[in-house]
């Protein structure tokens, strides 16, 4: 038969569509389940994977299981790992009774949440790992300004519990990340004058090894408060926390588009010292021809004191497909990460709507106006996708201020060179922090990097050589990378970022003698350490 050229170019033209369609379709698609993608082997040649134990006890009927065996992954979804069972903890009681079982039992105890680490920090192999997400209570008290907390409490949920008339005083600029685990990182978010979580923290009902439970704080066991603040779970189970909140207040959002080499004296001219500044953070550009070379600086300034009476309740994300969809897209190109630079510089301030609505009382007019919790109450369900064979990672690199230009210029080239798969980059502020692991030892800024990987053994050597690149670049400026990412650093890199690190482990292993409490990550940097100082 003849086909003829109009009836070609039809089927051609129904074929692009239906093409075009499919792949709209599937970048913008909602995960069916979280990534599970198999286990970077080693931490800088020492095997991950541990032998199992000789023998298994049966699980005790009487503990709260949700998993007995199996395997548990992280935000990476490069973490599976055999475990021996997962408590689902729904009280403090649970908490003691899991922990006599592991001790006469042997067993090892992790401590897990929303597993958003992404080096095996909240679990590891044949450990019995406590589920803390059901240790959520939430009591707020407005005389005090203090919300006591479980654990396992989310902040999207003390957002919800404390607005309109207060919000949080220090978190992370999104909302899904438990109370323990950020403490555990000693996390930082948009607030500058807030700082890391320690200086919001009034204090912490920790479980020791022996099962005793005590209260630490600043003043009050002072010693075990910087331990456990920033200790990645090692120390004791983080049972509830005492939170500083803040009255909530009514933010303008704003944007300026930069050079980035002009952001330090923007800093200290527009930011620093700028008391009516409630909230800012900077976007750098991942497009390839001006890779790093613009920044979108997003600010929040305070314009009334006192709170609308027809002030809304915290929204949902919205345009998700649609973000879904861009940001999956940048990952096939460099002129689709130009693209999403262009959207996000361009045509995003042209979409935007207030939050709050305009009141009587404010002049502002056409300002766009927000709550404080709002730009953190984002759950940022547009960064999870369906995917095959790729991840998202996350970095992030502390400096020295005056150290700026020379780590932008220098991770612009080392991104250039390996290729990197960037999808986001920006620019926060940190100062230092009187705990036992810190990442900041002075006022520093911090570079925080979203790179997609492919996760064949190909995508994990470059993903690896990426990073030991930056980690490289951070310690020749005086600087320190962030301990809850990828375990791809050599152990001279690692003892160089924190050289406190013999002494946090002896400290660890005099509150834990018996070493119950562990995770992949412990194990792999006690290994590292202890092999760096023995020879």
């Amino acid at each position: 038969m003849k086909i003829s050229r109009r009836l070609f170019l039809g089927a051609a033209a129904l074929g692009l569509t239906g093409w075009a369609g499919w792949s709209i379709s599937r970048l913008a698609a909602a995960p069916g389940a979280p990534k599970d993608l198999g286990r970077i082997g080693d931490l800088d040649g020492r095997q991950l994977a541990a032998e199992p134990p000789p023998y298994a006890p049966p699980h005790d009927p009487k503990l709260p299981w949700s998993m007995k065996g199996g395997e548990l992954n992280d935000a990476s979804g490069l973490s599976r790992t055999p475990v021996y069972g997962v408590v689902a903890v729904r009280s403090r009681d649970d908490v003691a009774k899991a922990l006599a079982f592991a001790k006469a039992n042997e067993l090892k105890i992790a401590m897990a949440a929303v597993r958003h680490s992404m080096g095996g920090h909240a679990f590891d192999d044949h450990a019995l790992v406590l589920d803390m997400r059901g240790l959520n209570s939430i009591e707020l008290d407005t005389v005090t300004k203090t919300v006591r907390v479980g654990a396992g409490a989310t902040w999207h949920d003390i957002q919800n519990a404390i607005h309109p008339q207060f919000a949080v005083k220090a978190m992370q600029s999104t909302d899904i990340f438990s109370v323990g685990g950020s403490i555990s990182v000693n996390a930082h978010g948009m607030d500058h004058h807030a700082g890391a979580l320690d200086g919001s923290i009034r204090s912490l009902e920790i479980m020791l090894a022996d099962g005793s439970v005590t209260t630490c704080s600043r003043t009050l066991n002072a010693e075990l408060f910087r331990h456990v603040v920033g200790g990645y779970g090692l120390f004791g189970v983080i049972l509830s926390a005492e939170l500083e909140v803040v009255d909530n207040a009514v933010y303008e959002t704003s944007r300026a588009l930069i050079g980035s080499d002009a952001f330090p004296q923007y800093f200290d001219e527009r930011i620093a010292g700028d008391n009516g500044l409630g909230l800012f953070y900077g976007h750098l550009s991942t497009a390839t021809g001006n890779l790093l070379d613009e920044m979108v600086v997003y600010r929040y300034d305070a314009v009334q004191d006192e709170l609308p009476e027809d002030f809304p309740a915290l929204g949902a994300p919205g345009m998700v497909g649609l973000k879904r969809f861009i940001l999956n897209l940048s990952k096939y190109g460099s002129a689709f990460r130009s693209l999403k630079w262009y959207v996000e510089k361009t045509l995003e301030p042209k979409f935007e709507s207030c939050t709050v609505p305009r009141t009587a009382a404010m002049a502002e007019g056409e300002a766009c106006l927000v709550s404080r919790n709002d730009p953190m109450h984002d759950s940022v369900p547009y960064l999870f996708n369906d995917l095959k064979g790729e991840t998202d990672i996350l970095h992030e690199y502390f400096f020295p201020r005056s150290a700026y230009p020379a780590m932008i210029a220098g991770a612009r080239k080392i991104m250039l060179e390996h290729d990197a798969n960037l999808l986001n980059a920006s620019v926060r502020v940190v100062d230092a922090a009187d705990i036992a692991l810190p990442y900041a030892m002075e006022p520093a800024f911090s570079l925080v990097l979203y790179i997609n990987q492919r996760t064949d053994a190909q995508g994990n050597a470059k993903m690896r050589a990426l990073t030991r690149a930056l980690i490289d670049l951070t310690i020749q400026n005086g600087g320190r990378f962030f301990l809850p990412y990828q375990l791809h650093y050599t152990a001279g890199q690692l003892l160089a970022s924190y050289p406190e690190l013999p002494s946090f482990l002896e400290a660890k292993r005099q509150y834990d003698p018996e070493e119950v409490f562990v995770s992949t990550f412990y194990r792999g940097i006690s290994q590292l350490v202890e092999g760096t100082t023995a020879a």
